[in-house]
């Protein structure tokens, strides 16, 4: 169980661990920053859930706190990690990884998390077209697929073709434009849905606060 991770929370449902401390013999796993855990975001969550299930091992939700943009000063936060672990959770996958992003981890170069994530077994990783990882973003989705089976998900559009996406929900945020942004996060439907709904599967035992 991480640190201070799992205080807050049943963990019944879901385990919370930090980097480094998971291994298992095999997974699916899908990496990201999650901010706001919008509509893109939950698409991942879903695919990834869907092909836990298919091949019967554990879902991992493998992220970062706080999201690199924040790190480098580039954008706020769109929600407290309380917050997006509460959303994450919601989907039940069996296991989230929170990484410290800070200094030391900013380091890391490419094969040092490739050593880790090897350490999780993936049958398959899921991710988005523009998934980087390693120090000055020198790890791609594309270089993942030399070392796992992985699966790179399209960007979710809105209806005028516009990519959902974090930074395009600051921006309308800051232009006053807060029914828009909370369109595109989608998150008061995902809270009224059932279990079921969430994620296309049978039902899940949710994570409760």
């Amino acid at each position: 169980m991480g640190r201070g991770l799992a205080k807050d929370f049943d963990s019944t449902t879901v385990a919370f661990h930090r980097d480094g401390e998971l291994a298992l013999t095999a997974s699916v796993v899908t990496i990201g920053a999650f901010d706001g855990v919008h509509r893109g975001h939950q698409e991942l969550l879903r695919q990834t859930i869907a092909a836990a299930r298919r091949r019967s091992v554990p879902a991992v939700v493998y992220t970062f706190d706080p999201p690199p943009k924040v790190y480098f000063g580039k954008a706020e936060a769109l929600i407290s990690l309380r917050e997006k672990l509460d959303r994450m959770a919601t989907f039940a996958p069996h296991h989230i990884v929170v990484a410290d992003f800070n200094q030391i981890y900013v380091r890391r170069n490419a094969a040092e998390f490739l050593a880790e994530l090897r350490r999780l077994r993936p049958h398959e990783v899921i991710v988005g077209e523009d998934f980087r990882f390693g120090s000055c973003k020198g790890g791609t989705a594309q270089l993942l697929r030399q070392h796992f089976d992985t699966r790179i998900l399209p960007p979710v559009r809105c209806g005028n073709g516009e990519v959902v996406s974090s930074s395009r929900i600051r921006l309308l945020r800051r232009s006053g434009l807060s029914a828009a942004a909370a369109a595109l996060e989608d998150w008061r439907d995902i809270v009224a849905a059932s279990p079921a709904d969430r994620s296309g599967l049978p039902q899940l035992e949710v994570i409760g606060p």
